[in-house]
């Protein structure tokens, strides 16, 4: 049995701070200050350009994607961790439209995260008229799965409800279709059970700042399977994914496996965070990780339904249904979270009307839930929020 106790006192946690963000960045575990500082001093000052060797930083990207991949479900040596999660979008998208020549659409859903889409457009802006960019609702999605699509780009888990994608199901229609499949497992990768390997998937994508603890601006991840892993294009040729980078050759040539998924310099800072973060789940059961998970979340709604009428529930009802948030409707959902933010009880909210809310097991338990859903009953039953102060758009919201 994972010990939630032990992960909890992994993380530093603001006094009085009820953390309800972590699907949109994880908090700082308390090993990453250090080793950062080790990094910086130890490594980078003492051993400067030398540290490429010596400190094995060239190798990171792959030993953190065999750390990652354990927990999405994917073979040894098939995941690779740099750049930002647009950036893996675009090289897994276009390396898969590249396995499926004779087709022309992409399929994805409009719950998707935008980012996903503009990535998409771009590619079909250079792939020329022909391409198309079809979406449909999300319930749609394996109805409109097809002979006549190329690649489904699909995110498991929906940033805004947190409805989940039946991964196994979908992979499976798409190949019986002879479709080619991207997953974004950025509300995924550490928020529950993945199994790319046992669903067949071809690519996958997604962050570690979310529920990986990496920290802001945390690197991403793809994967690739390892029947596409030698013949995938990686679209964005940088120097690090050519097969012999330091020779310095004046053409690209692709290097092997994963390994060709590499862009540029990898952010070797970065990546000690990240390192630190990754040791927390060393000790951690998946399957554990979900059912706590749903053990929280389920506990939130039934809290918050008893005392905050105004609030429509927007995820799924069935929690297997749903990732590890939950999202409820409100007219004034901006300005009611601002005063729960400043109540000490962070959550996020999506445009039009959505309050979110991440439940990671990690660092919360029943006291932080219901003493969550008490202060948003006080906020609502008041009507705090409804002060200029409070409707005033950040930057971030």
């Amino acid at each position: 049995m994972t010990d939630f106790t032990a992960t909890r006192a992994a993380f530093h946690l603001p006094e009085g701070m009820i953390y309800l963000d972590g699907n949109s960045l994880g908090p700082l575990p308390k090993a990453a200050a250090a080793r950062v500082a080790q990094t910086m001093t130890a490594e980078w000052g003492e051993h400067l350009i030398t540290g490429w060797n010596a400190c094995g930083w060239m190798d990171m990207p792959t030993r953190m994607g065999d750390r990652i991949g354990r927990l999405i479900g994917a073979e040894a040596g098939h995941v690779v961790v740099g750049d930002t999660l647009s950036i893996k979008v675009y090289q897994a998208l276009a390396a898969a439209i590249k396995l499926n020549p004779n087709r022309r659409v992409i399929l994805s859903d409009t719950g998707n995260f935008p980012s996903d889409l503009y990535m998409a457009e771009g590619l079909i802006s250079l792939l020329g008229p022909e391409y198309e960019l079809r979406l449909v609702a999300p319930e749609e999605v394996e109805e409109a799965i097809t002979d006549e699509i190329a690649v489904t780009l699909i995110t498991e888990v929906d940033y805004r409800t947190g409805r989940k994608h039946d991964m196994a199901t979908l992979t499976a229609k798409a190949h019986a279709n002879g479709v080619i499949t991207v997953w974004d497992l950025a509300h995924s990768a550490g928020a529950l059970s993945v199994n790319l390997a046992g669903t067949n998937a071809d690519f996958a994508v997604g962050c570690t700042y979310k529920y990986l603890n990496g920290g802001p601006g945390a690197p991403a991840f793809i994967y690739v399977a390892p029947r596409h892993a030698d013949t995938a294009l990686p679209a964005l040729s940088g120097w690090l994914g050519h097969d012999s980078p330091f020779a310095f050759d004046l053409g690209y040539t692709p290097g092997a496996g994963i390994a060709r998924m590499r862009v540029g310099t990898p952010p070797i800072v970065q990546m000690a965070a990240l390192d630190a973060a990754l040791d927390v789940w060393d000790d951690v059961d998946l399957q554990d990780l979900r059912a706590r998970s749903i053990e929280l979340s389920e506990r939130f709604i039934a809290g918050v339904e008893s005392v905050c009428p105004e609030l429509t529930l927007a995820s799924p009802r069935d929690a297997t249904r749903r990732g590890s948030q939950v999202s409820f409707h409100f007219a004034d959902g901006y300005a009611a979270m601002q005063a729960l933010i400043a109540h000490k009880v962070i959550g996020d909210f999506r445009a039009p009307d959505i309050m979110r809310f991440g439940f990671t097991p990690l660092y919360l338990d029943e006291d932080d839930v219901d003493a969550a859903v008490d202060i948003l009953a006080n906020i609502m039953r008041d009507g705090l929020w409804d002060t200029p102060e409070f409707k005033q758009r950040k930057a971030v919201t």
